[in-house]
């Protein structure tokens, strides 16, 4: 894996790992990966998925999004539109660099930002993979921003102790690989007296949450010309997963050429089961979807 930050924008610069498969003189590697995290996570939550990847032949390129991770922190915007702006300059500058049209992968939040990509800019994509999110419309479940913000404004956890916060990642997630802790671990900077801070501030947060409740990404689905495989996962929770299905079910429908394959498994089922999302992911490489 090596690290690298990529300008994008204005005073913007996103933070990039490039990890490469090992190939013999006489092999090509797969069709490229970049992968792309949620609201308030980071690069690392895909650490396992890349290993993965990376062992099918496959270049892989994880990135903290602006104000995520090691990436530049501006005070905005953090609107949609913006990061998945910041995603195509990304992309555009690994074009430079003989990476062809990868294929995009977003977990939740970061699924609508490919989705938005899809439809502004698929000249620069083979197709996007959307991982238990690029359906999700806040505005559609709450009468205005201010019961979104209600409903799903982050706890304050600057000043906790790492050693508190580690211990209840375990205890909450027990069937967890540790790529999936490190990943959740590394959304939090380190501070010398073992407390930590998350890498988004709480009122960066609140302008990302923002900027998915004024998402609308249903409205994007018919223009898209790419192939969009969308990878729900089944927690368990019944209503739940009976509004997933009716979200999913619209999108694939909607979606000029798209698929579903359901994972059982927690909303960050790419940390949760990165071997399996990986093989469904390299499946499609290779069985003519994202042709």
């Amino acid at each position: 894996m090596e690290p690298r930050r990529v300008p994008v924008a204005d005073g913007v610069e996103l933070a990039v790992d490039a990890w490469s498969p090992a190939l013999l003189p006489a092999q090509e590697s797969a069709p490229p990966f970049v992968l792309v995290h949620g609201l308030a996570s980071n690069a690392r939550m895909w650490d396992g998925v890349a290993r993965a990847l990376v062992a099918g032949g496959h270049p892989v390129f994880t990135v903290d999004l602006r104000g995520h991770g090691r990436s530049s922190k501006p005070d905005g915007p953090y609107d949609v539109p913006t990061v998945a702006h910041d995603l195509a300059a990304l992309i555009e500058r690994l074009g430079t660099e003989g990476v062809s049209r990868p294929i995009v992968a977003g977990q939740s939040w970061g699924g609508n930002v490919a989705i938005e990509l899809a439809a502004r800019r698929p000249e620069l994509i083979s197709g996007i993979v959307c991982v238990d999110g690029g359906w999700l419309e806040p505005s559609r479940e709450f009468a205005d921003w201010q019961a979104c913000l209600a409903a799903l404004a982050p706890p304050r956890l600057a000043g906790r102790r790492l050693d508190e916060v580690e211990g209840h990642i375990r205890s909450a997630h027990p069937d967890w690989p540790e790529t999936g802790i490190g990943g959740v671990l590394a959304n939090f900077e380190p501070l010398p007296d073992g407390r930590i801070a998350p890498w988004l501030t709480f009122d960066r947060h609140i302008e990302v949450l923002r900027g998915l409740c004024e998402h609308h990404p249903s409205e994007l689905y018919a223009g898209i010309p790419v192939p969009v495989l969308l990878v729900p996962a089944d927690g368990g929770d019944v209503e739940r997963t009976q509004r997933q299905r009716a979200r999913v079910d619209s999108a694939a429908a909607a979606i000029p050429n798209a698929r579903a394959h359901w994972l059982a498994g927690d909303h960050d089922v790419h940390a949760q089961r990165p071997d399996e999302l990986a093989s469904v992911m390299h499946d499609a490489t290779i069985d003519g979807f994202f042709a």
